[in-house]
């Protein structure tokens, strides 16, 4: 299987995984720095997700990190499956925990007439907007751990079915050979 942008273990795969913490990092940092963040649970739900999101990044931040230094690729099924799994849970939680929120910033922003804390709601809507592009890098990078997990099980299939009918051709070239001695 050959590497393409965003795989774990390329640089481009590094970038990804950096974006991402860095996206929710800066949207934690924006939220926590207003004082009425708490008053609202979409908000703090919102914190919560984008924290699973950097610890997750981060440790896939490393993993790539280690792999590019030591030149390894990582493209071991269970692996993979680590990574689909734990990419598409945090894609849908950051997806959930920024919509509510943005929902929470609309009500503020539009429904209310005005919003009384001006300088606050700007916090919100920049968090809200980063919490956004953590989910978008989340989810390529979700999309490409899917993309490379079905094709790391369709070459092991693939191996599978050819050893298997190596197999029955040696098992029936020696029927054939002990036929003949007979």
């Amino acid at each position: 299987m050959r590497d393409f942008a965003g795989a774990p273990g390329t640089l481009t795969g590094l970038a990804l995984r950096l974006s991402q913490c860095v996206f929710a990092a800066g949207s934690i940092a924006a939220m926590t720095t207003t004082t009425n963040f708490f008053n609202s649970t979409s908000f703090c739900y919102l914190i919560a997700s984008m924290g699973l999101q950097i610890i997750w990044s981060f440790g896939l931040t490393l993993l790539d990190a280690y792999a590019l230094v030591r030149k390894k690729t990582l493209h071991n099924t269970v692996l993979l499956s680590l990574f689909v799994v734990g990419d598409w849970v945090t894609a849908i939680l950051s997806l959930a925990a920024a919509s509510a929120s943005a929902g929470i910033t609309v009500l503020y922003f539009h429904d209310l007439g005005s919003c009384g804390f001006v300088r606050e709601c700007q916090k919100y809507q920049m968090s809200v907007a980063l919490a956004f592009f953590s989910w978008i890098t989340t989810a390529i990078s979700s999309l490409i751990m899917l993309w490379l997990f079905a094709a790391a099980r369709k070459c092991r299939f693939r191996r599978r079915n050819t050893e298997q009918l190596n197999s029955s051709q040696y098992a029936r070239q020696d029927n054939q050979a002990r036929r003949t001695v007979v």
